[in-house]
């Protein structure tokens, strides 16, 4: 029987930081975009459909761009995060400028989305082996969550600060994960409460590579409705899956196996990065691992 298996690739954030729509950025020799190569990575590892999550006003650009290139190679399907789109009737504040984070997004696949998938972000290049290491436990494990960490000194930019989710794991599952907004390119980190300190170079940060059950929407709907119960009138707060999955975790309900990639990750956080990572692509590119993109 022929497993059926979805990457799901969160493309509706704007990119604040960089500094525009860094989600069609061109970054390959022949204009890809990162989530080009990891669309090609995730089909040859075995994915057979993607679904895009975008946000309407970005919808002409996307498809006119990348959207009409992956059609040809692979199923594709769009779902749309917006920020207005709410649960139980409630209205969004007019004060609310962004949509309310990758709960959000991945919830909003779960018409078009049955079977076992990943998620990924649009903006980040995950590796090869990182796309063949959660197909085939997505294959292996029909009930548990899987996710693929990368070591901390692989994700880093020596451009500015980063965001990672640290991971606490216990015989090979995820236990916690420390959400650490700024983390620099020697390691140290500034949490949100000022504390400060250095984490081990080979620790194991979230990347935002999940591969989940279908399970996962009834979880999500419940953290949602719960978030909105608290955060409506926040204009910034958003929620996030790792925190949803810890809760999950924490309270027995579900179990997450972790799978390291050795692979260096590339994204474009800053504008300032883009030059990097344009090169490191070439390199691979050159090498020969991308031939028929």
């Amino acid at each position: 029987m022929e497993f059926n298996a979805t990457l799901v690739v969160m493309a509706a954030g704007m990119g604040s930081r960089f500094g525009g729509l860094k989600q069609i950025e061109p970054i390959g020799k022949g204009g890809e975009a990162l989530l080009d190569f990891s669309v090609y990575d995730a089909m040859e590892a075995g994915f057979n459909k993607v679904v895009f999550v975008i946000k309407k006003e970005i919808e002409k650009d996307f498809k006119e761009i990348v959207g009409k290139r992956i059609e040809k190679k692979i199923k594709v399907e769009y779902a749309y995060q917006e920020k207005e789109d709410l649960p139980g009737g409630l209205v969004c504040p007019v004060t609310r400028a962004k949509p309310w984070g990758t709960t959000q997004a991945v919830l909003s696949c779960k018409n078009v989305v049955n079977e076992p998938f990943a998620i990924i972000n649009a903006d980040d290049y995950y590796g090869k082996s990182a796309f063949k290491k959660i197909y085939d436990q997505l294959k292996a494990n029909a009930e548990d969550y899987c996710m693929v960490g990368f070591r901390l000194e692989n994700t880093l930019t020596e451009n500015g600060s980063v965001s990672r989710g640290v991971c606490e794991t216990e015989n090979g599952y995820l236990t916690d994960i420390d959400e650490v907004t700024k983390i620099y390119s020697d390691c140290t980190y500034e949490k949100a409460d000022g504390s400060t300190g250095q984490f081990e170079k080979d620790a194991v940060v979230s990347m935002n590579m999940w591969g989940l059950q279908p399970n996962i929407f009834a979880h999500l709907e419940e953290a949602f409705a719960e978030f909105l119960k608290e955060n409506l009138n926040e204009p910034k707060k958003e929620c996030y899956i790792p925190l949803v999955i810890g809760d999950l975790i924490k309270a027995g309900k579900e179990k997450v196996k972790v799978l390291v990639a050795e692979d260096r990750w590339y994204g474009v956080t800053y504008r300032e990065d883009k030059d990097a990572v344009v090169e490191a692509i070439g390199k691979l590119v050159d090498a020969g691992l991308y031939n028929n993109i």
